[in-house]
């Protein structure tokens, strides 16, 4: 059923219950006492012929126009509650209809004993509907509060273990959250392959909000890189534990119109969870906070290949520098090498020797200069000598040092 739909019907229902209610308090009017001056009902009826049909038209166009007010306003806040329930844990849904059915079954006895008074109809109604309202409403509190030891009940048919001494939500245990930015990127599914990263993945609502609207965007390349998102969620969830919106509720209500990184690092700091992304930016902000975060990028410059001064490798210069006479080569994992009078080497294959090695926030950065005759076989030293994994040998033309055991530098 469309909300719009249940709204209209609910406000129709409830002026017809309001209207018939007003109707059959104007009909019960005999029955009302006089109470101190005033007459008693009957008493009106019989001296006011009119008296009875008059009360009773105005009640009932009473009870039409409060429905017709009330109607949409109690109609919106039931859609509120619907969609507060599809939001909610299967174990949270539980737990409220075992409540709510706990609630009626208590309040039966005492709906008897309202019934069987001698009190006009109206109050009769009033007094019903309340001790059911808040009768359901214990109930639904009661189950709520137990539901952890409710779900071990049910699952385990057995008798409830003491909690633990934790006061961490158990949903958080050793979960981590994943950035817009690095789904797009892609590496971190490689990653979890790897073993890695370990535990749950969450992807909260706000970013896979992002990631469509992103998909949904007029812009070509801003399109592709959504649903290139998307698509590798699909693959994730289906290789690894992974959640979504699941969580979001831990978030305050307050944090609903921040950004997104903002969001991010409260939800982050409310789970104890770190935050798994490839955003400097992000990076530094959620360090303030004391957020843990596991950035992508910092993992893949750990895991390059450690280079030293005075090592050798050959390269195949690609293209010139920035400053004069230099030359540029990569190694296969994209590490940039400047070669100092490289230039004129361009589109040609040669030994190198490295002078220095700077680490940036981009990644790693070699310089080098061209080996020439008074290196000999790498200044006399064997650089293979004192390492676990052997020295380096070139591997020729490919511009990345292969190691092998007990070798020189060529």
């Amino acid at each position: 059923m469309r909300w719009f739909s249940f709204r209209a019907i609910f406000t129709l229902i409830l002026c017809l219950l309001l209207g018939g209610l007003g109707t059959t308090t104007g009909l019960q009017l005999h029955i009302l006492p006089s109470i101190g001056f005033l007459p008693s009902g009957q008493y009106l009826i019989e001296n006011i012929p009119s008296y009875q049909t008059e009360v009773t038209v105005m009640l009932t166009a009473v009870g039409l126009l409060l429905g017709f007010w009330v109607g949409p306003r109690i109609g919106d806040l039931i859609i509120e509650g619907g969609r507060s329930l599809e939001r909610m844990a299967a174990v949270d849904k539980i737990a409220v209809a075992i409540g709510a059915a706990l609630g009626i079954f208590v309040s039966l006895p005492i709906d008897q004993l309202v019934s069987s008074t001698a009190a006009m109809p109206f109050f009769k109604v009033g007094m019903l509907v309340l001790v059911n309202v808040i009768l359901v409403y214990l109930g639904i509190v009661a189950m709520t509060s137990m539901k952890n030891e409710l779900m071990l009940i049910l699952s385990r048919g057995g008798s409830v273990a003491a909690p633990q001494a934790t006061e961490e939500p158990a949903f958080a245990a050793n979960a981590k959250i994943l950035d817009t930015n690095v789904i797009i990127d892609g590496r971190i599914a490689d990653v979890c392959r790897t073993g890695f990263i370990e535990g749950t993945l969450y992807v909260p609502g706000f970013v896979l909000d992002e990631l469509q609207h992103i998909a949904d965007s007029g812009d070509g390349l801003k399109r592709a890189r959504g649903r290139r998102g998307l698509d590798i969620l699909n693959g994730m969830q289906k290789e690894f534990p992974l959640v979504v919106r699941s969580w979001d509720k831990a978030l305050d209500k307050s944090a609903a119109n921040d950004e997104v990184d903002t969001r991010l690092v409260k939800l982050a700091k409310a789970l104890k969870c770190p935050i798994v992304t490839n955003d400097f930016n992000l990076n530094k902000v959620a360090a303030l906070q004391g957020v843990q975060v596991l950035n992508v990028n910092e993992l893949a410059n750990a895991v390059k290949p450690v280079v030293l001064p005075g090592e050798e490798m050959t390269i195949a210069i690609v293209k010139e520098g920035k400053e004069p006479n230099q030359g540029v080569a990569y190694l296969d994992d994209g590490t940039m090498i400047v070669v100092e009078d490289g230039r004129r080497y361009i589109n040609s294959t040669l030994g190198v020797v490295v002078t220095s090695v700077l680490q940036t926030v981009a990644g790693k950065m070699i310089f080098a200069r061209v080996r020439n005759g008074d290196d000999g076989d790498g200044d006399g030293h064997d650089y293979g000598a004192g390492r676990d994994n052997g020295g380096y040998t070139a591997q020729g033309g490919s511009g990345y040092p292969r190691r092998g055991p007990g070798k020189k530098i060529r």
